[in-house]
């Protein structure tokens, strides 16, 4: 078409010819309340006056923005891979000069700048192996069923690609747990896959429901074809540690109800509670004998975004591949084939995490000193938030058994709740955003994660220092105190 004598055209990609499915997809972790924190901060930086200095950003799981340090011993690792000529300079251990040069060898060039295999570099591949072996004392362990990932969000929306079929009541249903990591939601909703809802128990700390499970799917199979459980342990918002007889009697469930199991063991080296300890899905899976080590299919996760790690930055993960059919396993090779390879310094730490120093190495000492420091420190804190938000009036908080977050139930003045739901927004939305803009403290609403209708919650990291914590008390009872004069409720 020409206008004013110039040729124009329409737009080929628009809100309405784009693909339908991105439109659903929502990811609360970086949603509006992280947006406007960015601006906040953009502002205090041009001296706009604020009630507060700086924003505190425990809305996620960054370790290292947050101000954990980095292990020595991985950065001077990477750092020989990433630059080699230092391997001549003498303030690096020879201990890290062994391992960068052992990884080195194993890429093309003797460079970490080059392609790798796609399913990841096979020493590294071998290495998690073993600390498979050694984490589930002796249950055997196939480096070829270990795939290197793009931290373990990769792996996840991989597996379920391969796992999502079928048009109508045949759709594949997926059962996540509520509260849930929203990538999961946002996954499902791209895929056009159905997200089959079960709850988790806030009144035994989030624990996980046989009952419960058993609802959401004879539920689900009314309309859709439910054939996928995941569980996220420890939990994600919720902090919670999931027993061995959970674990048992959630394989007995998938193997009975023929379900695809998915764990996300991400934050299996936070846990604090007494009496808890992480457990695998894949060591229970076998201890439970040949009738379900030999059936139940499996796919596992870890990543070296979390922990005592912390290196999210570098994107580095793994999955477990267990009992998956051959046919199928290699249409997931073939499907991690066309992204060419996880990230090469993520491979590398990788292989740090999964063989860090030994006993009689150089850096063995500093190694365990830093790892000890920072995961008694998360302890101390996972403790410290449970305590604070106990004493702000209107939030009750379940002990922060283990991951990196607190995910309290808020009381509100029902004469807010309905003004919220008039305006079109979740109050524990309005809850937080107040909150932000006036005491700089950036949380997610328990919305953006699901949570059972008629309750409110919001996710706080134990991440940030523990005299950034302290001053949440008087923040959160502030702004709850003030909730009926809240502007954005009464205009």
């Amino acid at each position: 078409m020409t206008e004013n004598g110039r040729f124009t055209r329409d737009k080929v990609l628009t809100i309405d010819t784009m693909n339908p499915t991105i439109k659903k997809v929502d990811y609360a972790v970086r949603g509006p309340i992280v947006q406007r924190a960015v601006q906040i901060e953009k502002e205090l930086r041009e001296g706009v006056k604020k009630p507060f200095t700086e924003v505190i950003k425990a809305n996620i799981g960054d370790a290292h923005a947050m101000g954990q340090q980095p292990i020595t011993f991985f950065r001077q690792v990477l750092a020989l891979c990433c630059y080699p000529e230092l391997l001549n300079d003498n303030m690096f251990p020879e201990d890290a000069k062994n391992r960068a040069r052992r990884i080195l060898q194993a890429c093309g060039g003797s460079s970490i700048g080059s392609y790798t295999a796609s399913q990841g570099i096979d020493c590294v591949r071998q290495d998690v192996a073993r600390y498979i072996e050694r984490r589930d004392d002796g249950v055997t362990c196939n480096p070829d069923n270990i795939f290197l990932t793009t931290g373990a969000s990769d792996g996840i929306v991989t597996i379920l690609k391969l796992l999502v079929c079928g048009e109508g009541t045949t759709r594949t249903g997926v059962l996540i747990p509520i509260p849930q990591y929203p990538l999961y939601s946002a996954a499902l909703a791209e895929l056009a896959a159905v997200q089959v809802n079960y709850y988790l128990n806030e009144e035994k700390c989030w624990s996980l429901d046989l009952c419960e499970l058993e609802r959401s799917l004879e539920e689900a199979r009314k309309y859709c074809n439910p054939k996928v459980l995941c569980v996220i342990n420890p939990g994600n918002p919720t902090g919670q540690v999931q027993s061995r007889q959970c674990i048992e009697d959630v394989i007995r469930f998938a193997a009975k109800e023929n379900l695809f199991l998915m764990a996300d063991e991400v934050y299996q080296d936070n846990v604090y509670a007494d009496g808890c300890q992480f457990h695998s899905f894949k060591k229970v899976l076998f201890e439970l004998g040949p009738e379900y080590s030999n059936t139940v299919e499996l796919v596992s996760f870890h990543s070296t975004s979390k922990c005592y790690m912390g290196e999210c930055g570098f994107r580095g993960g793994y999955m477990e591949v267990i009992n998956m059919d051959p046919e199928v396993k290699a249409q997931l090779s073939k499907l991690v084939s066309v992204r060419l390879c996880p990230p090469v310094p993520g491979q590398a730490i990788l292989d740090l995490v999964v063989n860090p120093p030994q006993p009689g190495e150089p850096s063995y000492n500093t190694f365990i000193k830093e790892r000890t420091a920072t995961l008694s420190g998360l302890a101390e804190k996972a403790k410290m938030t449970e305590e604070i938000l106990n004493t702000a009036p209107g939030i009750r908080c379940n002990p922060v058994q283990g991951a990196m977050y607190s995910f309290p139930n808020i009381s509100l003045p029902e004469k807010a709740i309905k003004e919220a739901k008039a305006l079109g927004q979740a109050p524990d939305m309005i809850y937080c955003m107040k909150l932000l803009e006036e005491t700089g403290i950036c949380l997610v609403p328990g919305s953006g994660f699901g949570q059972k209708e008629g309750t409110y919650h919001f996710r706080m990291t134990i991440l940030p220092p523990r005299d950034k914590l302290k001053p949440f008390q008087y923040a959160s009872q502030h702004v709850t105190a003030n909730w009926p004069h809240i502007p954005a409720l009464t205009n």
